[in-house]
């Protein structure tokens, strides 16, 4: 593989939703859904927690009807400083869910919000019908896979690499 070359995306799943923990918002935050004019909320929450632009139409309202009510953003007084997605795809007859674009301002990252947010998303994809999830992430985000493998998901090899990157993290989580 060249520099130039991409990795594959890293993909986990998990196969139930039956047996999720009950969700607590952490103290002194509160978990509000998206609401008129919070494209840049996300927009900027995203920035600091992947420290890249990310347009919040490239990444949701392009791609499927936004259901307000799925994507949540955990609260310190007003300022959104973590979020996450419920995110559907498929028909009627092949639904899939995945938990989508995690984020955590930094100076707000080792609070239990990650694990707060993805747990609650998990809850309204569970709530929405959905039976399993999936997400895709990248091999250096270990806080975020350390609370994901705590939630239960699982590796999912796709791709002829991702034995060997599974194995990788692992060792360094």
């Amino acid at each position: 593989m060249t520099v130039d070359q991409a990795l594959s995306k890293l993909v986990m799943k998990k196969e139930r939703l039956t047996d999720l923990p009950a969700f607590h918002c952490p103290s002194g935050y509160r978990i509000r859904h998206f609401e008129p004019d919070d494209e840049r909320n996300w927009e900027e929450l995203i920035r600091h927690s992947f420290t890249r632009e990310v347009k919040f139409a490239h990444k949701i309202s392009d791609y499927v009807p936004l259901y307000s009510d799925r994507l949540l953003f955990i609260c310190r007084g007003d300022q959104p400083v973590a979020t996450a997605t419920a995110w559907e795809s498929g028909n009627e007859d092949n639904k899939n869910w995945y938990m989508h674009m995690v984020g955590v301002l930094p100076e707000y990252s080792g609070k239990g919000l990650g694990y707060a947010v993805s747990l609650a998303v998990l809850h309204k994809i569970r709530d929405s019908g959905g039976a399993a999830a999936c997400l895709e992430t990248d091999d250096f985000r270990l806080p975020a896979i350390r609370i994901y493998l705590k939630l239960g998901f699982q590796p999912v090899y796709l791709d002829e690499s991702h034995p060997g990157r599974w194995e990788r993290i692992l060792q360094r989580l």
